[in-house]
């Protein structure tokens, strides 16, 4: 997910699709943000929230908050992605830096608080040629496709294109009148 003060982007999808700006804005508050939240959910009503935290407990629970901001904004969130899960080692080890279970954790608190099931659509390792590519303005789906934070991404940005656009679980905005 792209800040919002960050010089234009290209958007992180797999290299069969077609690469350049994403359909709708991406805003990535700072934690503890709700307000800048909701102003930003009031000015883009239809956007759909995709809520990004890493492993550890306390940014679960900032990322637990930012999500719940759906049921104020009537939005719809479409999943959970954990960022910095793992690093990789030579060995082919994982070394869990952050510790491990926060994306779970948001997935399955915004389930219960939405009453709409939240998906942990994929967990990225933490991978500095994912941040080289980043630098160098080439998405390392394209860069280093093989790289397992690509192939994250990718398994990340397929599940997001093939979910089903029901109205279960969304908001509709709607208010009771009264008689």
């Amino acid at each position: 997910m792209a800040r919002a003060d960050a010089a234009p982007r290209v958007a992180a999808v797999p290299r069969r699709r077609v690469v350049g700006r994403p359909r709708r804005p991406a805003h990535g508050p700072p934690p503890g943000t709700g307000d800048v939240a909701i102003s930003v959910a009031q000015l883009v009503p239809n956007a759909e929230i995709l809520v990004v935290t890493t492993p550890q407990l306390a940014a679960a629970e900032v990322a637990e908050r930012a999500g719940a901001i759906a049921t104020q904004t009537h939005q719809q969130v479409v999943g959970v992605v954990e960022n910095m899960s793992w690093l990789e080692l030579p060995d082919g080890s994982r070394m869990e830096i952050f510790g491990s279970g926060g994306g779970e954790a948001v997935s399955d608190a915004l389930t219960k608080t939405l009453g709409a099931r939240v998906p942990l659509l994929g967990q990225i390792p933490l991978d500095t040629r994912l941040r080289e590519a980043g630098d160098a303005g080439a998405p390392i789906v394209l860069a280093e496709p093989d790289s397992a934070a690509a192939q994250a991404l990718e398994r990340i940005a397929d599940g997001l294109a093939v979910r089903q656009r029901g109205l279960s679980g969304m908001s509709l905005g709607l208010t009771p009148v009264k008689r």
